[in-house]
C-alpha cells in the first residue's frame, strides 16, 4: 500500500487516481502528524510526501520517520511545487528520501518511479526474510551443535564410568573415542584389540554396520601388561537419529569367569551324564534281574500252594465229611490259600508294569466287549446293566490297558450294594487339555473316559489312598480282593502320560474318571509332566 501526503486534499486526489488505476492500493493523510500515526499502526510500501505543509514539513515528517524501526526502510518520494532549489533538493535526500520531484509531475515518469521504488520494497522485504529464515537456520544448527556437544560429553563421561571397554565409531567404521580401559589392550585408536588366533573372526559386524543393526559375538583379547588372552562378549549398537544411523556405540564386557565357570560346569556334566549312563545300565540290568527273580519266587510260591490247596480239599472230601469244626477250619485255610495265591499273581501282574511294551491303535469299544465277554457270567448272576458309549480309538499298550477295564468293571460289579442291579455306564469324550476338567473339544488331543457306578461308593478323604499298593477301604470278609488293583491302573495310566482320579461318596456310587491322550506324542507327555509339576 502507497501512502501519499499533502495538506491539500485536491493534490491527493489526482494521484490517488492515477496510481489506483494501476492497481495499487493507496491511502493518504493531509498532516505531517496525521502521516505519523497512520505509520505507527499500518504497513506501506512507499510513501509520497509534499514538502510545504502547515505544521511539520515533510522533512521534518522524513526525520521522524527514520526513527521509527517499523518504518525506516520505508522509501520515501519527496514532491514540491516551491522549493526546487537545489538545497531543498539535497535536505530532501539527507532528510531520508531516495528522490525528489518538482511539480508538476509527468504523470509517467511518477507512475515508473512508483513501480520501482515499490518492486524494491518487495524485493527488500523478500530479502529481510530469507535473511531471518537463514538466521533462524544458523541459530537451529548452532543449537543442535551445542545440544550434540553435550550429548557427546554426557556419552563419553557415561562411557568412561563403565567397567567394560567402551568406544565409539563413525559411520564409517572409524574409532573416534575410547575410554580408559580400552588402552589396558590396545596401544591406540587406530588399532583394535588383538583377538586370539583360535578364536573365529567377527569381521561380520562390518555387515551389521552397512544394514545399521547391532551386532554381538564372544572373542578372546590378549591384555599388554600380562598376555593373557581373557574372554569377552563384543556388543555394538547403532545410534539411530531421525531414523538414520549417525555413529556406533561399542562395548567389550569380561565375561572370563562365567565362561571358566561354564567350562567346568560343562565338564561336570558331562562327567555326571557318564555316569547316570552307567547307573542305568545297571539298573536296567538289576531291574532284569529282578523280574527274572520275580518269576522264579512266584513260580516257586504258587507250587506249594497248589499243593496245600489239593491236599486240604482230599482231607476234607476224606475225612472231614460231618465234623463241621474241622470244615470250617480247613476252610478258612483253604480261603488264605485261595487269597495268598491271588496276592502272588497281582504281584506279579504289578511288577511287569516295568517292562517296556510298546504303543499301538487301539478300539477300545472292541477291547471293552472282550472284558464283558469274560464277565458274561458275573454279569448274568448281578442282573447288572451296562451302556457304554462310542469310545475313541487311542494309542495304547493294549494289554496294559485292557487291565485298566477290567480292574474297573470288575470294581463295580463286585462292590455293588446287596440286593440292587448294578448298574454301569461307560462314557467317553474328547477334550481340550490334561485336565480333570477341561471343556470338551473336538479338535483336543485328549480323551476323558467316565466308568460310573450306582455300589457302595466310599468317602472321597481317601480318594489319596486307594491308588496305593495294598490299600484297602472295605473288610475282607464282606469283599475279596488284594488291594493291588487299583495300584496297577494307576500304574498303567501314568505309563500311558495319562491320569485317573475317581469321585464318590458313601452308598452312592463311584466315577472313576481317566484322561488318555489319544496319541503318545512329546505334547501329550510334555503336558504330563507339566501338569504334575503343578499338583
Amino acid at each position: 500500500m502507497i501512502l501519499i501526503v499533502d495538506d491539500r486534499s485536491e493534490n491527493i486526489l489526482p494521484l490517488k487516481k492515477i496510481l489506483e488505476l494501476h492497481n495499487f492500493k493507496t491511502d493518504s493523510a493531509e498532516s505531517g502528524e496525521e502521516a505519523l500515526k497512520k505509520i505507527l499502526h499500518n504497513t506501506y510500501s512507499l510513501i509520497i510526501m509534499d514538502v510545504q505543509m502547515p505544521g511539520m514539513d515533510g522533512f521534518e515528517v522524513a526525520e521522524a520517520i527514520s526513527g521509527f524501526n517499523k518504518a525506516k526502510d520505508i522509501p520515501i518520494l519527496f514532491l514540491s511545487a516551491v522549493n526546487k532549489e537545489k538545497k531543498f533538493i539535497t535536505k530532501g535526500y539527507t532528510s531520508g528520501g531516495i528522490d525528489y520531484l518538482t511539480k508538476p509531475v509527468d504523470p509517467d515518469i511518477l507512475l515508473l518511479k512508483v513501480k520501482t521504488f515499490n518492486k524494491l520494497y518487495e524485493q527488500q522485504q523478500e530479502l529481510k526474510a530469507i535473511q531471518l529464515s537463514l538466521q533462524n537456520e544458523i541459530e537451529t544448527r548452532k543449537q543442535a551443535q551445542e545440544n550434540l556437544a553435550a550429548h557427546m560429553q554426557e556419552l563419553q563421561f557415561v562411557l568412561e564410568s563403565l567397567p567394560q571397554i567402551a568406544f565409539t565409531m563413525s559411520t564409517d567404521g572409524k574409532i573416534e573415542y575410547v575410554n580408559e580401559h580400552w588402552y589396558q589392550y590396545s596401544e591406540d585408536t587406530l588399532h583394535l584389540p588383538e583377538t586370539h588366533p583360535d578364536d573365529p573372526s567377527c569381521e561380520s559386524w562390518k555387515e551389521a554396520l552397512l544394514k545399521g543393526s547391532e551386532f554381538s559375538c564372544d572373542l578372546r583379547l590378549k591384555q599388554l601388561s600380562s598376555g593373557e588372552y581373557r574372554y569377552f562378549l563384543l556388543k555394538i549398537i547403532p545410534v539411530i537419529q531421525q531414523g538414520n544411523v549417525i555413529r556406533w556405540v561399542g562395548t567389550y564386557t569380561d565375561i572370563h569367569q562365567q565362561k571358566m565357570a561354564n567350562e567346568v560346569l560343562e565338564h561336570k556334566v558331562e562327567q555326571r551324564t557318564r555316569e547316570l549312563v552307567l547307573k542305568n545300565s545297571e539298573l536296567e540290568t538289576t531291574n532284569h534281574e529282578l523280574q527274572q527273580f520275580a518269576w522264579v519266587v512266584s513260580h516257586d510260591l504258587k507250587e506249594p500252594l497248589r499243593k496245600i490247596q489239593t491236599f486240604n480239599h482230599i482231607i476234607k472230601d476224606k475225612f472231614l465229611t460231618g465234623n463241621i469244626e474241622a470244615e470250617s477250619y480247613l476252610d478258612r485255610s483253604i480261603s488264605s490259600s485261595k487269597r495268598m495265591s491271588s496276592l502272588i499273581s497281582d504281584l506279579l501282574d504289578y511288577s511287569r508294569l516295568s517292562i517296556s511294551a510298546n504303543f499301538s491303535q487301539t478300539n477300545l469299544n472292541e477291547l471293552i466287549d472282550e472284558i464283558l465277554g469274560d464277565f458274561e457270567e458275573n454279569i448274568r448272576d448281578k442282573n447288572a446293566v451296562l451302556t457304554i458309549d462310542s469310545l475313541p480309538v487311542v494309542e495304547t499298550i493294549p494289554s496294559q490297558i485292557r487291565q485298566v477295564f477290567q480292574n474297573l468293571i470288575s470294581n463295580a460289579l463286585k462292590f455293588s450294594k446287596p440286593d440292587i442291579s448294578p448298574v454301569i455306564s461307560i462314557t467317553g469324550e474328547i477334550i481340550e487339555s490334561l485336565n480333570e476338567d477341561s471343556p470338551v473339544s473336538p479338535t483336543g488331543d485328549f480323551c476323558r473316559i467316565t466308568i460310573s457306578d450306582n455300589g457302595i461308593g466310599f468317602d472321597e478323604k481317601f480318594l489319596d489312598r486307594i491308588f496305593v499298593i495294598f490299600q484297602r477301604l472295605n473288610n475282607q470278609s464282606s469283599y475279596e480282593g488284594t488291594g493291588i488293583g487299583l495300584a496297577i491302573a494307576k500304574k498303567i495310566m501314568d505309563k500311558h502320560n495319562g491320569l485317573i482320579s475317581a469321585k464318590s461318596s458313601e452308598n452312592r456310587g463311584a466315577s472313576f474318571i481317566l484322561i488318555l491322550p489319544l496319541t503318545q506324542t512329546n505334547q501329550a507327555v510334555n503336558a504330563l509332566n507339566t501338569d504334575k509339576l503343578y499338583q
